[in-house]
């Protein structure tokens, strides 16, 4: 039996996780283990390491999504193998979730949970393996600077989930990067780096005024200046936070027009 404050932290971990005010939860069948004695245990360990990383207010919970008993619990073991980070796993605990909060997310994994900072965090696009194949991942880096991979097959809504984790590392880190441009300083992303005044990769330098436009190709990062499109090889999956590059060129070449 758990002892009075136990219960109470379960009980007040649980009553947040059906607040739909603290983000909700999608709705999940009756039999789902997130449901029980374990996941309210779970859910307050994530909101504690949540709350110990300022990550503020939780604004949606992803788990697996459904399917036969076999193959749902063979796609976890898979998840759980590359969800691990470099220390290995810590625990047994049967259930995963992904929680999204203001200023970061948290993963539970095999009892595990690792915690990530939208504004320090490096997030990268990439492919992975899975049980049904090859498949887009998105790579972080959490606060123990550990690499948490994350299958757009191992939650549901990867539609939704994903893209709202780019935006929110372009929105927490761009203001911090726009000050340092300002600063004269140089920023490198992977191949590709950026100042105040440039864009360049691999010998090639560009000034903002002759950028047009910047795209991702086919792998590949396409720049159209001069009324054509000019590609630097395949280097998106060396680029670090890609969302924040995107971002910066967007507004730097927008301000150059204006200068105009």
């Amino acid at each position: 039996m758990a002892d009075a404050t136990e219960r109470d932290r379960v009980a007040d971990a649980t009553e947040r996780d059906r607040d739909p005010g603290a983000g909700g939860e999608r709705d999940q069948p009756s039999w789902d283990p997130a449901h029980t004695r374990a996941g309210a245990l779970l859910l307050a360990r994530v909101s504690e390491a949540a709350g110990r990383a300022r990550l503020g207010r939780r604004q949606a919970t992803y788990r697996p999504p459904l399917a036969e008993p076999g193959r749902r619990w063979a796609g976890l073991a898979g998840a759980r193998h590359l969800l691990r980070g470099d220390r290995g796993r810590a625990g047994n605990g049967p259930i995963d979730r992904l929680d999204l909060y203001e200023r970061g997310l948290t993963v539970a994994v095999d009892g595990r949970i690792h915690v990530v900072r939208y504004d320090t965090t490096t997030v990268r696009r990439r492919r992975a393996l899975s049980p049904q194949g090859l498949t887009r991942a998105h790579v972080l880096v959490d606060l123990d600077g550990e690499r948490i991979v994350l299958r757009c097959g191992d939650f549901g809504e990867p539609e939704v989930w994903g893209p709202q984790i780019h935006r929110c590392v372009a929105d927490a880190q761009v203001p911090r990067a726009l000050a340092a441009l300002t600063r004269g300083e140089r920023l490198d992303f992977g191949p590709v780096w950026l100042t105040r005044a440039e864009l360049g990769s691999r010998g090639t330098t560009l000034r903002w005024a002759q950028v047009q436009r910047i795209e991702i190709l086919k792998g590949s990062v396409a720049v159209r200046t001069a009324g054509r499109w000019q590609v630097w090889g395949s280097v998106t999956s060396g680029i670090p936070n890609l969302c924040v590059l995107r971002a910066l060129a967007e507004y730097l070449t927008a301000a150059e027009r204006d200068d105009d």
